[in-house]
């Protein structure tokens, strides 16, 4: 029986979840710019009214990868690593993970980063990067040289997703959430081997964790929600792991999921405060990245990043969590991303 997107949107009307088959096309169709906005506007609402499913996202993230600029060629020699959140948790933080990843290259490995401009943050990736003086545009051909001779290269979404041109009004007079908030971190047109992957809201957790295994069955990531410092599981946490508490999560290997906790304690790294991590502005922001890179941040800052860079090591080497965080707090206090800060 052919599907119709009528039969689609009355299934999402009904709270009834979409097969494989209907997402699929439900996508397809809204990718290639083919749906109405008062089709797509019911799409997405419709999805997040009943809650989406991982089917359903993993269906998603496939039809942006298929109409996306894949990046090719690169090496598989070593991990290639992403440092990526959802954002959403309006915590207005320092960029914990643009600092992460290019501590990771200065180290030695190799990081793809997706991202873009702040949405509802003081400073986007792009932004920090761009303060940088790090280049936003590298055309997908020249990726492979760039991280050959770098470590580091950074995807600026909108250079590689031209399709979600068509999406963008929609979501712009929707205004609110849809899964499209949750698809960056699953849309990496590099397709890197390792992510480590925060989720801003921890509800989602176990949804990303999911759709992760089913859209990239090779990978493996760890899907973290970062405390931030309440003790009745509503503190408003982060999409990085935080010295403030207990981080939890899942970790996702060879298309299986199972859970993950990592508590900062552990590696004499808690405390502080999350005040301590915000920024007000752009310019605040480009200045605590700087001072992050250098050795040079506040204390809460500078474990902050210790914890993440610690957990992407283990990541990368698959080596226990205890020496990676040795070795990410001496890079850290070392300040062995200094070059990357063009100071």
């Amino acid at each position: 029986m052919a599907i119709d997107m009528r039969d689609i949107l009355d299934a999402l009307g009904n709270r009834a979840d979409l097969s494989e088959e209907q997402a699929a096309y439900a996508f397809q169709q809204l990718f290639e710019g083919l749906l109405t906005p008062a089709q797509a506007g019911a799409l997405l609402m419709g999805l997040r009214a009943k809650g989406e499913t991982p089917v359903e996202l993993a269906c998603a993230a496939r039809a942006g990868l298929a109409k996306a600029r894949l990046v090719t060629g690169l090496p598989t020699d070593k991990p290639i690593l992403d440092i990526v959140g959802t954002g959403g948790d309006r915590t207005h933080s320092f960029n914990c993970s643009t600092a992460v990843s290019l501590y990771l290259a200065a180290l030695g490995h190799r990081v793809v980063k997706h991202g873009n401009r702040a949405v509802s943050s003081s400073s986007g990736s792009a932004d920090a990067l761009e303060g940088l003086g790090l280049p936003l545009s590298t055309p997908a051909d020249k990726v492979p040289a760039e991280l050959a001779r770098t470590g580091f290269v950074f995807l600026f979404a909108p250079n590689y997703h031209p399709a979600f041109a068509h999406i963008a009004p929609v979501r712009r007079e929707m205004g609110v959430r849809t899964l499209f908030n949750l698809m960056g971190p699953l849309l990496n047109p590099a397709r890197p081997s390792h992510q480590l992957l925060g989720v801003g809201q921890a509800a989602f957790l176990p949804l990303m964790a999911d759709t992760l295994a089913r859209t990239a069955p090779d990978v493996t990531a760890l899907v973290i929600h970062g405390s931030g410092g309440g003790s009745d599981g509503k503190d408003g946490g982060f999409d990085e792991l935080t010295p403030f508490g207990p981080g939890l999560g899942f970790e996702v290997a060879g298309g299986a999921v199972k859970p993950f906790r990592l508590d900062p304690a552990e590696y004499g790294l808690a405390g502080h405060s999350p005040a301590d991590v915000r920024v007000a502005d752009k310019p605040a922001a480009l200045a605590a990245i700087k001072a992050v890179l250098t050795g040079r941040a506040n204390a809460a800052m500078q474990a902050m990043t210790a914890i993440n860079l610690g957990a992407a090591i283990m990541l990368a080497t698959g080596r226990e969590m205890a020496p990676c965080m040795a070795e990410a707090k001496q890079a850290v206090a070392d300040g062995a991303a200094g070059r990357f800060a063009h100071e």
